[in-house]
């Protein structure tokens, strides 16, 4: 195999079948107890590429019959990752073997689309840096103001995003196969300066309580709130494949031939064992929806 066959990126498209609570490790005053992570620069919520890596790998070595190889791979049956293609794919820190680098980098996740209520039921928001950053093809033109571009299945000249009206000021064509075909014709392009209140005005807040295991029964002054990516957003996040060494471990009866088709692999459970926190509330399941190699 080539070098240059040996390095590739990957582009995903995942949507949340349940609220995503990716939390920050802490609590703080405010309206919200336990807040999400989010990009500094834009302060857009984001899924955080080091603790999708955690998931993808624990349910990657779920799949191959090899549990010990979950974390960093200190309980690896052997030192080398020659004949773990879990181990080479995201490297190990064995304790009394010599550790090794992974092949892939797992970006963030980062926000695409965000469903939000309207009078003409729900739509998708996104903004022209958004899909720019994605590379995702569309036709119009940026925005200012509280003014914004609808596709073709939205009427009408104004619209309400939850709280806020916005103004048509033209028309917003995407024509990416990778797309669901509903939620092209019902998207919303808003400016730069409207879209991060749009979304951070429309995250899903909840309340709960904590629970005595010893008696059953809440905890006095124990409320608390966390905010979490509501149900059908839309995220994309990048994986670099870079298989310096050239020597993936092919077994016998498995589909895997290279590092990413174990992220794949692990990532396909995601849909179903989900990622983040709140698990036991239900949050968390995230799927893929498409995949494409990026051109260099």
């Amino acid at each position: 195999m080539s070098q240059t066959m040996q390095f590739q990126i990957q582009r995903y498209l995942l949507m949340a079948l349940d609220p995503i609570h990716a939390g920050t490790g802490a609590s703080r005053l405010g309206r919200v107890d336990n807040s999400i992570a989010r990009e500094p620069g834009t302060h857009l919520p984001k899924v955080p590429g080091t603790g999708l890596s955690g998931a993808i790998r624990q349910y990657a070595a779920y799949r191959n019959g090899r549990r010990e190889c979950a974390g960093q791979g200190k309980n690896h049956h052997d030192t080398s990752t020659e004949h773990c293609p879990v181990c080479y794919t995201f490297g190990t820190g064995n304790d009394v073997g010599t550790s090794f680098s992974g092949m892939v980098s797992i970006g963030d996740a980062r926000l695409l689309l965000f469903p939000i209520y309207s009078m003409q039921g729900p739509v998708w928001v996104t903004s022209a840096s958004v899909l720019h950053d994605s590379g995702l093809a569309w036709d119009g033109n940026e925005v200012e103001g509280e003014q914004a571009l609808f596709a073709s299945g939205l009427q009408g000249n104004y619209l309400n995003l939850g709280w806020l009206m916005v103004a048509r000021n033209g028309d917003l064509g995407i024509s990416d196969p990778n797309i669901p075909a509903v939620v092209q014709k019902r998207t919303v392009l808003v400016s730069e300066k409207l879209f991060s209140q749009v979304v951070n005005s429309g995250l899903e807040v909840r309340t709960s309580v904590s629970i005595d295991p010893a008696t059953g029964a809440a905890e006095d002054k124990a409320l608390f709130t966390y905010e979490a990516l509501p149900r059908a957003s839309y995220l994309w996040m990048d994986v670099i494949q870079d298989d310096f060494r050239g020597s993936f471990p092919v077994i016998d009866g498995q589909t895997w031939k290279k590092p990413l088709d174990v992220v794949d692999a692990g990532l396909e459970w995601a849909a179903y064992l989900g990622i983040g926190g709140m698990g036991t509330r239900g949050f968390g399941r995230l799927r893929i929806e498409s995949k494409w190699e990026v051109q260099q």
